[in-house]
């Protein structure tokens, strides 16, 4: 008789061989590197991970760049920022273009570096050295100062929040010229040297004479140039009043601490900008960070805020598909979930977690998909029974709470084969890092194994990995069938709406990201 290790199955013969381990020593396939690149463009904070460190991430991101055409690093650059709603990739590929393709750089920036704090990183990370200059040089000085000329004197004077480095360390390399007078006093007042304070702008005036006193309203400014400065009640409500949506979810607690909420009709505009689907959509939020505010709201928060966060999470997860036929969605719950979903750095460590944003996941696509059916997994498949008729912060907050264990990515598959399963589309949300099922796919995955398995009962059904920590690695190889994506913004459900309905091309995310025009 034959080897039948050597000589499988016809069915086992057409399963994709596995060509890599991945971080947590499981067989694996490589991510081809625009995809890898992709992958690690939307969910690389750049800090230390499960399974990978801050500095490995660097060295991944920019060995990919190099690997790929500098236009699809400019893409990427985009949509990361654009779509993904990133602040450091982005600056980092764009860092990398200036060594690797100045014109493209030039094409992009405007378009990627949109704010003070990315165009602070992208200078950060160019005077590095990392990615290959030691000064920033000719074209991207210029582009520094063209960021600064195409700004008026208010969006300049806003950019001047944060440090290391500040606004004013960028004038002092950049040398921008002045257009007029007023400019050139701003600039001699960020950088601290002489200058006309009656040709300032009418708002740093303003600034300038509240922090010495001479005038008591609280002006319109950014939140962290107030922060240090000794405001009374009064202040606080004019802070309050004024305050960005972003500013306003993350300084809940600020508020009720310095008396805002006992303002009744200032609690209820509050509750009212929070839940403003125009707010909402303009400020970029990631479902996840709402999560985040409604978990660390006090007691001292009102209820009505309290509830304008769920408010606000339907908005913000409106993209997710309502899908014909029957949906698994199958969050990972396993021990490396519970890691800081942004990684660690130090004074600044989201307490949000991996496993509650494939919890918010799942309880999104059970939200517009009430008959759809959640299977968590670890080692093995978690029980769980969320509720349909309840919010999605409520889903999210219980499945995030089930017990943990390994990672086994083919578990749910395996659950659905047993039961001869029949369904439509299959969502895993994990950190794909299997190795529980380390040998249980013979020369390829698990994983495949049992989505092979399950696709020869529902033959127009279709699996969405979607991956929520930057890695180069899948348990489900690429094709027309499959989705592997990263991320986790709502523009993951836009796509995933997209490969359900059967509107993506061959390459699925990456020629998604590949459409994008320069």
């Amino acid at each position: 008789m034959a080897n039948k290790t050597l000589f499988q199955t016809v069915a086992g013969a057409i399963l994709p061989k596995t060509d890599v381990r991945n971080e947590a020593g499981g067989p694996a396939f490589a991510l081809p590197p625009r995809h890898a690149l992709a992958q690690y463009a939307v969910t690389g904070c750049l800090n230390s991970t499960f399974y990978a460190g801050a500095e490995a991430q660097l060295e991944r991101i920019l060995a990919l760049a190099g690997q790929v055409d500098p236009a699809f690093v400019a893409k990427t650059a985009i949509y990361c920022r654009t779509r993904g709603y990133m602040k450091d990739t982005p600056a980092l590929l764009c860092a990398a273009l200036a060594t690797l393709d100045v014109p493209i750089l030039e094409t992009v920036f405007d378009r990627v570096i949109d704010d003070g704090r990315t165009l602070r990183n992208f200078v950060q990370i160019i005077r590095s050295g990392v990615t290959g200059r030691k000064s920033l040089g000719s074209a991207p000085r210029r582009l520094v100062r063209r960021w600064l000329e195409r700004r008026d004197d208010e969006g300049v004077f806003r950019a001047s929040v944060g440090q290391s480095p500040s606004l004013a360390d960028v004038v002092k390399m950049v040398h921008p010229r002045p257009a007029n007078a007023q400019r050139e006093a701003l600039y001699g007042w960020l950088i601290g040297r002489t200058h006309d304070g009656a040709l300032l702008p009418p708002l740093v005036r303003q600034f300038e004479a509240f922090k010495s006193g001479h005038i008591k309203t609280v002006p319109d400014v950014p939140f962290q140039m107030l922060t240090a400065l000794d405001l009374d009640r009064a202040g606080w409500l004019a802070v309050a009043e004024n305050a960005s949506w972003q500013t306003t979810r993350m300084n809940l607690n600020t508020f009720a601490r310095h008396g805002v909420f006992d303002d009744k009709d200032l609690t209820r505009r509050i509750a009212y900008r929070l839940r403003d689907p125009q707010k909402v959509r303009r400020a970029r939020c990631f479902p996840y960070q709402l999560l985040t505010a409604f978990h660390a709201a006090d007691q001292a928060v009102p209820a009505t805020v309290r509830d304008a966060l769920q408010d606000a999470m339907e908005i913000a997860t409106e993209n997710v598909p309502a899908i014909d036929g029957q949906v698994f969605v199958c969050p990972d719950v396993s021990g490396s979930m519970q890691s800081p979903v942004t990684g660690h750095r130090a004074g600044s460590t989201t307490k949000t977690r991996c496993i509650d944003v494939a919890a918010l996941v799942a309880a999104s696509v059970l939200r517009k998909n009430p008959m759809a059916e959640v299977i968590a997994f670890s080692d093995n498949v978690v029980p769980c029974d969320p509720n349909t008729r309840d919010s999605v912060m409520t889903n999210a907050q219980k499945l995030a709470s089930l017990p943990s264990g390994g990672t086994n990515c083919s578990a749910p598959l395996a659950h659905l084969n047993k039961v001869r399963a029949v369904g439509d589309l299959v969502i895993v949300v994990s950190d794909n890092m299997s190795w529980v099922d380390s040998n249980g796919g013979g020369r390829s995955t698990a994983t495949m194994a049992e989505w092979s398995a399950f696709r020869a009962r529902n033959p127009r059904a279709r699996l969405v990995c979607l991956d929520i920590q930057p890695s180069a690695t899948t348990q489900a190889a690429e094709r027309g069938d499959i989705l592997n994506v990263g991320g986790f913004s709502d523009a993951v459900f836009e796509i995933v709406s997209a490969f359900a309905q059967g509107n993506l091309r061959p390459g699925h995310w990456v020629e998604q990201i590949d459409q994008i025009e320069l």
